[in-house]
């Protein structure tokens, strides 16, 4: 068996047509969606509603300004939209739809946390190539056990606000954690975000810690499956550690990259 593995595409449907090529399957570990571009202000769901400019002012505040700062200048511009919530669910299922198109090999995936999960079914049951999409489950592919959980930890005391125009895929650690727990035999670990390990949550380039799961580090100690395989982090400090029998990996910014982490077996 040869398996492609992809995680945070970030809008680079491109790219993601060529990376299930000479696989038996293709996994996608989440973040399709290319909510803002960091690095080109113009494209993604912000700067095509913004532009370049005002998207550059976020990104700054992101970088430099308070959380309140950066609050208040993310109401200011939603505020200047008669329908934001429509204008974001068009942009949306117009990337969507392009890149659940792109798939070219059968394909399982778990969302990312910049993903809207309550959209994939709709758009992986048009995808020809077949797409499963799988969040707390196990399957079987190819004679191992592959467990996916999706999503992302919400911070601790942090409570999603009401009437948002966009939610993120933050999960609550109680619903997280429970996901997790629904996993056991799995030859395979697949997440979005990595287990909490300081070398593979640390951002380089953000100079932060991202959210690793204490519940996906307890199941790996647990089951010591071959595999754990995540994304999440852009520019991780370490892009593999081994913990245990379990090979941990990073596999990479695909959109980025624009390279898959290749599985034989």
């Amino acid at each position: 068996m040869k398996v492609h593995v992809v995680s945070d595409i970030h809008g680079n449907a491109e790219a993601l047509a060529r990376a299930g090529e000479g696989a038996d399957a293709l996994l996608v570990l989440g973040d399709l969606i290319d909510f803002v571009d960091y690095q080109d202000h113009g494209n993604g769901i912000l700067g095509a509603l913004f532009g370049a400019d005002k998207v550059a002012t976020f990104a700054r505040l992101r970088r430099e300004g308070t959380r309140d700062e950066t609050v208040a200048y993310s109401r200011s511009l939603w505020a200047s939209l008669e329908d934001p919530a429509a204008a974001v669910d068009e942009a949306i299922r117009e990337q969507y739809a392009t890149l659940f198109g792109a798939l070219s090999a059968p394909t399982y995936a778990t969302p990312g946390n910049v993903d809207t999960p309550a959209l994939w079914p709709e758009y992986a049951a048009r995808s020809s190539e077949g797409v499963r999409v799988l969040d707390g489950e196990v399957t079987e592919i190819g004679g191992l056990r592959f467990g996916f959980v999706g999503g992302a930890l919400l911070p601790e005391g942090v409570t999603p606000r009401r009437g948002a125009v966009w939610r993120p895929y933050l999960r609550t650690p109680e619903d997280y954690d429970a996901a997790v727990a629904g996993l056991s035999g799995i030859d395979v670990l697949c997440t979005h975000i990595p287990p909490a390990i300081a070398d593979l949550t640390y951002d380089v380039v953000a100079r932060r810690a991202e959210f690793g799961s204490a519940a996906l580090l307890a199941l790996i100690e647990k089951e010591q499956p071959r595999y754990s395989l995540f994304g999440h982090v852009h520019q991780p400090l370490s892009a593999r550690r081994r913990w245990g029998r379990t090979e941990c990996r990073n596999v990479g910014h695909f959109k980025e990259t624009e390279r898959s982490y290749v599985l034989r077996w």
